[in-house]
């Protein structure tokens, strides 16, 4: 083991753990990879049955406005009472949720908000440049779409909702273009007719498939010589200020130099071990895969007044994005990804629904909807990469990268202090 100024710095040869097999754990893992490091990645479920498999897929790089915006608060109310809203809250979650929300609330003033958002676009900045490290042969590079991401809105109001947070989004270096219904037609033929007002979003892209682009790139990850364990992580033996290994639930010890959490929600379970009181909440979010749907979209689409997206993909329509707080309860409510099924009947009535597929993924989120990338001042070989939110997919190679960063102790090129562990 190599050591800078007392903290563990990784070297080839050396032998990296990975908690947590997700779009985040596998593009830690492949970066630690390009530094030379023999990684294991342990993760209960298979390759690409994780949260980021049930989003909309989107690499949303100009997604830097936390959801925390001005006048979230009158709106909690309705959440509770309407179930059939974009956004819901279970009552009987309320109480173990009021510390979240309080913290939550805290970040919508527009002062923190412009704090928040400057130090999101300077990784959303990176989203593409850090994927092109893992993605660069053709079959690998044609998992994204190469194709913008559009907002449409039942009227002139939901432009003018976005108006304000896309100047700072200009400010901040991601465009839009607001677009009239021809202009939504000539775009997307399928919507002809049914949108007269929409936002263009230039630079965001979308996969080709969720599920396989996690796939993919665990197979890369395992043909450089990577191991992948299906196993759950009771906890870490430590000696001193140091993990010297993982213990699985089965009592098996895996030994290693270096350690990385990157298990979203599941991270919960080290944070006493790890020395961290990191308020992280689970969200749910859910989804409806439609097979042979019998529509065709080019491009991924946020319907803003409904609450969900299209995305065209491989495996069939992917339509989503309800969420739900639930508290710690695990117990999902498929009825909201039938209401999202139901809502896009009525943008599509054509569309072919014999064959529908549900799941719900559940989003590590934090109250100012930045994610922890940092260093465990407990066991200083342990790195956490952990609260993306509703941005694991978008983040996930720049996150890997900076990990990466940590791990060698080479000085980013990106401030770390906004995405501490300890700033809570």
């Amino acid at each position: 083991m190599n050591t800078i100024s007392g903290k563990p710095t990784a070297a080839a040869g050396e032998h990296a753990v990975i908690v947590g097999g997700g779009i985040v754990g596998v593009c830690c893992a492949l970066y630690l990879q390009r530094e030379g490091v023999d990684v294991t990645l342990i993760d209960p479920a298979d390759a690409g049955e994780s949260t980021a498999k049930w989003s909309c897929g989107q690499l949303s790089v100009g997604e830097i406005i936390p959801l925390s915006k001005p006048g979230i608060l009158t709106k909690i109310p309705g959440w509770m009472l309407d179930q059939t809203g974009p956004l819901a809250l279970r009552p009987q979650a309320l109480p173990g949720l009021i510390p979240w929300f309080m913290r939550f609330l805290g970040n919508a003033r527009h002062s923190r908000i412009e704090d928040i958002a400057q130090s999101m676009a300077t990784l959303t900045r990176r989203v593409f440049d850090d994927y092109a490290q893992l993605l660069d042969e053709p079959e690998l590079q044609a998992l994204i779409v190469n194709r913008p991401v559009m907002q449409v809105f039942d009227s002139p109001a939901g432009v003018d909702s976005e108006r304000e947070h896309n100047v700072l989004r200009k400010q901040l270096g991601f465009a839009s273009q607001i677009v009239n219904g021809d202009e939504i037609a000539a775009l997307e033929p399928t919507l002809a007719g049914k949108f007269n007002h929409g936002i263009v979003l230039p630079q965001w892209r979308f996969v080709t498939d969720t599920e396989g682009f996690i796939v993919a790139l665990t197979q890369r990850f395992l043909a450089k010589g990577g191991k992948r364990i299906k196993a759950s992580v009771s906890h870490f033996q430590q000696s001193g200020q140091r993990a010297t290994a993982v213990v699985l639930n089965s009592g098996e010890n895996i030994s290693a130099d270096h350690f990385v959490v990157s298990s979203g929600i599941g991270a919960r379970r080290f944070f006493n071990q790890l020395g961290i009181n990191v308020p992280l909440q689970p969200v749910a979010g859910y989804q409806a895969v439609v097979k042979n749907p019998g529509v065709s979209l080019n491009h991924s689409i946020i319907y803003g007044d409904g609450g969900f997206c299209f995305t065209p993909m491989t495996r069939g329509l992917q339509i989503g994005g309800t969420i739900e707080f639930a508290g710690n309860s695990t117990q999902p409510n498929f009825k909201r990804a039938e209401l999202i099924l139901a809502k896009a009947r009525k943008v599509l009535p054509q569309m072919n629904t014999q064959e529908v597929e549900f799941g719900v993924g559940y989003r590590p989120l934090l109250p100012d909807t930045k994610p922890v990338i940092d260093r465990s001042a407990t066991l200083s070989n342990v790195l956490l990469a952990i609260g993306h939110g509703q941005l694991g997919l978008t983040l996930g190679a720049v996150t890997g990268r900076l990990i990466a960063d940590l791990a060698v102790q080479r000085n980013s090129d990106i401030n770390l202090a906004p995405f501490s562990a300890y700033r809570f």
